[in-house]
């Protein structure tokens, strides 16, 4: 709810720090006081249209703030953390104007645009004015106010789930088609490319396969002519292995002589001796390991380079061409079998289309029943508000299936009508100021129960009304502040009777200039108020007995 308000620098305001309490709050005084001031200040503060006729002559920027309790859950609160502000217990709406007309937003001291601001206060305070724009008055809201009222949130939440199912498997049937049709043009494309694939035949790592093939191809000759001058070196005119067997022989002839002293040196050339010839058997092998076949070179280079050519044809990377030649593989076999897979989907289509049919046609026969309780409840509230000849009426519309939507096959409106005999229309057209205003005031009454911001604001809703329709405003008023915060502005005794808390504006001078101000009443004032509201300038002793017995709940 509203808690504070607080103004600076608005026509008439200097300054202006504003308390609200739950209830019925009533804003009195008389003609020209400044009480549409107030509500304009408000309407800044919410992120409503700036003009620079609201600055002070002779002031500095315009400054309005609104203070509002909520709990962490209120959509306003949700919506405010959602854009990273925090929220524990309050939301600070703050609206700054300068002279040049150029406005700034601020919740809790967090600068944010103004229309983000106006969606914040939507959810917080509702101003009888601004129904055409965000309220009874704007059909798009006339649905789910009804289905408020008649408690239908879970069937609206599951026909939105069946319509989003039915949504997505329409989606689904049409990518497949779209993809069948692209898949048919393409068909002669594909199998060409296809039946060129699998003559080919490419095999995974192919490419690094034969990279290597042919690398070891293209050296085959410099290997073989590297391990023959090697060979020449070991076993040339003079072989390593002879040296080394003359050697040992030699040694070996006078070892007994040497007495074990060239033992260690026959061990070694021993070995060496085995390690040449083993070293020669391994030249020879590898020579003859080694073939040079300029044939597979050719069969091999041949491989490669169409390997790479097909790649390049394609488009993909000569390691994917296995892959790509199965996506040719699947496209084909999506065409072979589009028939049995479009079947499928169609059938998943009806049978969504069935489920959302259902669940709106259930949903709509409960909204028909809704719609004569609320039609019914809100024909109880007109007569006392000297309606008693109107007429409210909620017309519920079938929409042809390409206008079905989440929310139903139904076009919901409320209409009414003033007049015996006249056709009910759309309540704007048909209902002038002041009867707008209590018919807004009945629907509201019943309403409020299932949707409603936290805070209501009424401007001079019994204009044109007195004696005891004015009496019962002002008791609808009441019932309504049992529920909600309510802000009157009004000219009406009766109502302003029924306020719990009572503000009276007032102009006076204040160093030469005419500024407006607001006094807090206390019960004695507020009778005293209402008295002059009965009586006029002169307040009469009849006038009081009569504020008191308003006050108190006697109709006048």
């Amino acid at each position: 709810m509203l808690t504070a308000l607080g103004i600076r620098n608005v026509v008439l305001i200097d300054k202006l720090d504003l308390t609200f309490e739950e209830g019925l709050c009533v804003l009195t005084g008389e003609t020209g006081a400044g009480k549409s001031i107030l509500l304009d200040a408000l309407g800044l503060a919410l992120g409503e249209r700036a003009d620079t006729g609201l600055l002070r002559h002779d002031g500095g920027d315009a400054v309005v703030t609104a203070t509002f309790e909520v709990a962490p859950d209120h959509p306003a609160a949700v919506l405010a953390a959602e854009h990273g502000i925090g929220a524990e217990d309050s939301l600070i709406l703050r609206r700054t104007l300068n002279a040049a007309g150029r406005t700034r937003a601020f919740i809790n001291d967090q600068s944010v645009s103004v229309g983000f601001l106006r969606k914040v206060g939507g959810f917080l305070i509702e101003i009888q004015g601004q129904f055409a724009q965000q309220g009874l008055l704007d059909h798009a809201n006339h649905l789910p106010l009804l289905d408020a009222y008649g408690r239908l949130g879970d069937q609206a939440a599951r026909l939105g789930t069946a319509f989003r199912a039915w949504r997505d498997a329409g989606a689904a049937l049409s990518e497949a088609r779209s993809e069948t049709e692209q898949a048919r043009q393409d068909e002669e494309y594909l199998r060409h490319a296809l039946a060129e694939l699998d003559q080919f035949g490419p095999e995974p790592d192919e490419d690094a396969a034969l990279s290597v093939e042919r690398q070891r191809l293209m050296q085959a000759g410099h290997l073989v002519d590297a391990l023959d001058v090697a060979r020449r070196d070991v076993a040339g005119r003079n072989p390593v292995s002879e040296s080394l067997r003359s050697a040992l022989r030699r040694l070996e002839r006078v070892a007994e002589a040497a007495q074990g002293l060239f033992d260690p040196l026959i061990t070694a050339l021993d070995r060496a001796l085995d390690g040449a010839e083993s070293a020669l058997d391994a030249l020879n092998s590898a020579s003859q390991a080694i073939e040079i076949d300029d044939a597979r070179l050719n069969t091999v280079e041949e491989r490669l380079f169409a390997l790479r050519d097909l790649a390049r044809k394609h488009r993909v990377d000569t390691t994917a061409l296995p892959e790509f030649r199965q996506q040719m593989r699947d496209k084909l076999a999506r065409i072979d079998d589009q028939s049995d897979a479009l079947a499928a989907l169609e059938a998943k289509v009806a049978d969504c289309r069935r489920a959302y049919v259902s669940h709106a046609e259930a949903l709509s026969k409960a909204r028909a029943k809704a719609a004569k309780a609320l039609d019914a409840a809100v024909g109880i509230e007109l007569p006392p508000l000297k309606l008693e000849n109107a007429v409210f009426v909620t017309r519920i519309e079938r929409l042809g299936e390409d206008h079905w939507t989440s929310s139903g096959i139904d076009r919901v409106r409320f209409a009414a009508s003033t007049n015996p005999g006249t056709p009910a229309g759309p309540i704007d057209r048909v209902a002038s100021g002041g009867e707008l205003s209590r018919f807004m005031l009945a629907i509201k009454v019943v309403l409020t129960a299932t949707d409603a911001p936290p805070s209501l604001v009424f401007d001079e809703i019994d204009s044109g009304v007195g004696g005891a329709t004015a009496y019962a405003v002002g008791e609808r008023l009441r019932r309504l502040a049992g529920r909600l915060q309510v802000l009157v502005v009004t000219h009406s005794p009766q109502v302003a009777a029924r306020g719990v808390v009572h503000l009276r504006v007032h102009k006076s001078d204040s160093g030469g200039q005419v500024v407006t101000g607001i006094d807090r009443l206390t019960a004695s004032e507020q009778q005293e108020e209402v008295a002059r509201m009965l009586s006029g300038a002169a307040v009469t002793k009849e006038a009081r007995a009569a504020a008191r017995r308003l006050i108190e709940g006697a109709p006048q």
